[in-house]
């Protein structure tokens, strides 16, 4: 399947980006389960974007992994994400990418993807926010809003006042990440989030199916 195309002149890229949850796949989270199962069982609950992540330095690993989600998820409609790695969103076709603040710069990731992809950049602060729209970001992440395992060194908790504070600031999509479940996520969406990103709270749930059921109802209100 092919990427994302180019958006109609004069139609800004984020304007394809869908609302709703963002499901971060890793595969370290899942612990043995098969991501491309989660995958599939996320789009037939309603899931239409995913983002792969992969901490490891072995490029083929990370590559296997896309090359086999980005299909799944492109058939069903889906946008395909990848993490940090531009080489590999372009190998498989990836919608886009999401970049920290220690990658590349978005000019140079923009040089190398072209005008028809997606990039997301992480933040924790209103000045980041604001640098990322200013050079050219697609969305946002921000956060970490609450406490999460999933990190090793995380950075500090930015909480509901900080998520509220960027969205009166900046016009792009916002993901906020970090610590989101069925019991807060209506929250931050009312704070200004249009897709809050779940990792934890679908791939360590004892039964993700039930979880993304939880996580679809709580969107709702």
């Amino acid at each position: 399947m092919t990427p994302l195309h180019p958006p109609t002149p004069g139609l800004p890229r984020q304007t394809l980006f869908p609302r709703g949850l963002y499901l971060i796949l890793d595969p370290a989270v899942a612990a043995g389960r098969l991501l491309e199962g989660i995958a599939r069982q996320a789009l037939q609950q309603g899931i239409r974007t995913f983002q792969l992540r992969v901490k490891t330095s072995e490029t083929g690993v990370f590559y296997e992994l896309a090359s086999t989600l980005a299909p799944v998820i492109h058939a069903a409609g889906g946008l395909f994400i990848v993490n940090d790695r531009c080489d590999v969103a372009l190998a498989v076709g990836a919608d886009g990418v999401h970049l920290g603040q220690e990658d590349l710069p978005v000019a140079e990731a923009r040089a190398l993807l072209g005008p028809g992809m997606l990039i997301g950049i992480s933040t924790h602060n209103l000045v980041q926010a604001l640098e990322a729209e200013a050079f050219g970001a697609d969305y946002l992440g921000f956060g970490p809003i609450f406490s999460s395992p999933t990190k090793s060194h995380p950075e500090p908790v930015v909480g509901i006042e900080r998520l509220r504070e960027v969205r009166a600031r900046v016009r792009l999509p916002i993901v906020a990440i970090g610590g989101i479940n069925a019991a807060n996520i209506k929250t931050v969406v009312d704070a200004g989030s249009d897709a809050p990103a779940v990792l934890s709270a679908v791939l360590a749930a004892p039964d993700p199916t039930r979880a993304i059921d939880e996580l679809m109802i709580a969107l709702q209100g």
